[in-house]
């Protein structure tokens, strides 16, 4: 029988190689680029340690776990408090310092293995976290698929026609080509309509296209001219001479404890993507090790702290090509565009309904293998203790539960952390998995006898 999907360890031709690399890229662009626009972080910068981090990812991981890795947004908060009060430097300790905890969870796991997490994270419980990663993203991808990508600010979003129409003809170009294409073009299906969303675009609403900075931006800048002009590794460096520093960085080291949730919310979602376990082989340690290397490569650096990727995993859902030289492509794609000023700056100009149309695709497809996990494991909701669990999870993870501590005081510092709504809701679906009686029904009919093994 012809497998439908290109493994890990497969390579495509090489015609094919640039165009699904550059899916992913695009897949990612926006995201990761936002959050140093937010942050005050440098653009190139963002771009060059999520190419870097991503290789090292795959290195680490043995070229098993085809993720991308692009900036986290949970450190938004926690890094302009600290960078407002002792500038940079402290603030990208404080990253450092948090790659440094995921390394220290890594050895942890690496020495007791993963058996407690099969038994803290049964099916019940992971399909409903994976469902939550989907559509807890939703809001995003509606957002920018309805609203005026010039007139509207974070704070008053402008309804737009004009954008639904822009989205939906990128959204239903994206089924078009995932359903009806044959060959080659069914799998660029992201591609395919971000290509076509962005030409209707400059039909339709060329004013929302704007390439001045396109103009302005140099073709290329020579690595010696553009480590100066962008890197801030002395400031980092001097961060760690200094105990006011320190003490600020430990504002954002515990973020560290809330992205560990969601890079295992991940994880889970790549596996049930992949049909692998893939906590056991290449490994949960593995796949820490290799985000908090990551981490680290890029507070170094100046760069936001990186995190595993929904958009991408998305990709890898459709496609099904989970190639890790494909992964590997984009990365180094990601790398030369932090060189070259034009193409990073004519990225910048994908309006955001052409991106609103292409995010209901992938993060709905990532909230239906969520689903397709319960079916799967053959989840009987008959049982209240699985329907309590479900419902739980799933309302305060899509609804946007989360705990906002905005002043913490820490010595002479005012800390605002949060704990997001992923986090959240994984906490509440362990603890409740835990507390409850009759555990064996939450690991469904066809994973009850292992689990009475494992147990």
């Amino acid at each position: 029988m012809k497998k439908d999907f290109v493994d890990v360890h497969e390579t495509p031709a090489l015609h094919k190689l640039l165009p699904l690399s550059l899916q992913h890229l695009f897949a990612m662009f926006g995201a990761t680029v936002l959050v140093p626009l937010i942050t005050g972080l440098d653009v190139s910068v963002a771009l060059l340690t999520s190419g870097i981090g991503t290789l090292l990812f795959l290195l680490i991981t043995k070229g098993k776990l085809p993720n991308y890795l692009g900036s986290s947004f949970a450190f938004i908060g926690p890094i302009m408090t600290v960078m407002k009060s002792q500038g940079i430097g402290a603030a990208m300790l404080g990253c450092m310092m948090a790659g440094v905890l995921y390394l220290i969870v890594a050895l942890i796991v690496k020495i007791s293995g993963v058996n407690w997490l099969n038994r803290l994270l049964p099916p019940v419980v992971i399909a409903s976290i994976i469902v939550v990663i989907g559509l807890s993203l939703s809001g995003v991808a509606i957002g920018w698929a309805v609203n005026d990508p010039v007139l509207s600010t974070p704070l008053k979003p402008v309804y737009s026609l004009k954008a639904i129409e822009i989205a939906a003809v990128t959204m239903f170009t994206t089924v078009i080509a995932m359903i009806f294409f044959r060959g080659f073009l069914s799998v660029i299906p992201i591609l395919t309509g971000m290509i076509v969303g962005y030409v209707y675009t400059a039909l339709r609403s060329p004013q929302w296209i704007d390439m001045t900075k396109v103009h302005e931006a140099p073709w290329f800048v020579t690595p010696s001219m553009w480590m100066n002009k962008h890197f801030v590794t002395g400031q980092v460096l001097d961060a760690f001479t200094s105990s006011s520093a320190w003490l600020a960085a430990l504002i954002v080291a515990p973020v560290a404890f809330v992205t560990l949730a969601e890079h295992l919310g991940h994880l889970l979602v790549t596996s049930n993507i992949m049909q692998r376990d893939l906590m056991r082989d290449p490994g949960l340690h593995r796949s820490l090790l290799g985000d908090g290397v990551a981490i680290m490569l890029a507070s170094f650096l100046g760069g936001p702290p990186s995190t595993t990727y929904g958009e991408n995993m998305g990709v890898l859902a459709i496609t099904k090509v989970y190639s890790r030289v494909v992964i590997g492509g984009a990365a180094v794609l990601a790398i030369i565009f932090a060189f070259v000023g034009k193409i990073g700056a004519f990225l910048m100009t994908i309006p955001h309904p052409v991106l609103g149309g292409v995010t209901v695709v992938l993060f709905g497809i990532i909230a239906a293998q969520g689903m397709r996990m319960y079916v799967e494991h053959k989840i009987d909701f008959s049982h209240k203790r699985n329907m309590v669990i479900s419902a739980i999870v799933l309302v305060t993870g899509i609804g946007g539960f989360k705990m906002d501590f905005h002043e913490i005081k820490f010595s002479n510092f005012l800390a605002h952390l949060t704990i997001d709504n992923i986090a959240m809701a994984t906490i509440l679906g362990v603890f409740l998995h835990a507390i409850l009686p009759n555990k064996e029904v939450a690991f469904g009919e066809s994973a009850a006898e292992l689990h009475k093994q494992v147990s």
